[in-house]
């Protein structure tokens, strides 16, 4: 079943022309848990050199739907409200952010998400995010 969680994730990322345009993976999609990675490209990066906040953000907001949308039995969902808190500089060859989902009712999933900079195989957390997640058109409870 976790194989065609996989393959259904990815088929939904490849739909996403923003996602296709940075180069986002899906590397991992189970029940109440997602990870995408992120090749990082000079284009993706700010005047210091490090990954602009924005594509940092976009990871985990992204990885936060996936893992929310794992466990809501509705067809499709969005993020409701969302924060992020930028720990330090997302300096490194890759990306990799890893959501679970933390609590998941009837109309909504909260979800936490942390991000990675992946330096010479070293992981170092540069942020982490949680956010709710709803089926399109739902309010939260």
């Amino acid at each position: 079943m976790n194989a065609d969680l996989l393959q259904f994730g990815r088929r939904i990322l490849a739909e996403q022309p923003f996602s296709v345009l940075l180069g986002t993976e899906l590397t991992a999609f189970a029940p109440g848990r997602a990870e995408l990675t992120l090749a990082v490209r000079r284009e993706h990066q700010q005047q210091h050199g490090f990954v602009h906040g924005g594509v940092v953000s976009y990871l985990a907001d992204n990885a936060l739907t996936y893992a929310g949308g794992s466990v809501l039995p509705q067809q499709g969902v969005v993020t409701s409200e969302y924060k992020i808190n930028y720990l330090r500089p997302a300096i490194g060859q890759t990306l990799v952010a890893r959501a679970s989902v933390q609590y998941a009712g009837r109309t909504q999933a909260v979800c936490r998400c942390d991000v990675f900079a992946v330096n010479q195989g070293e992981e170092k957390l540069c942020a982490t995010a949680q956010g709710t997640i709803v089926p399109l058109g739902a309010a939260p409870e």
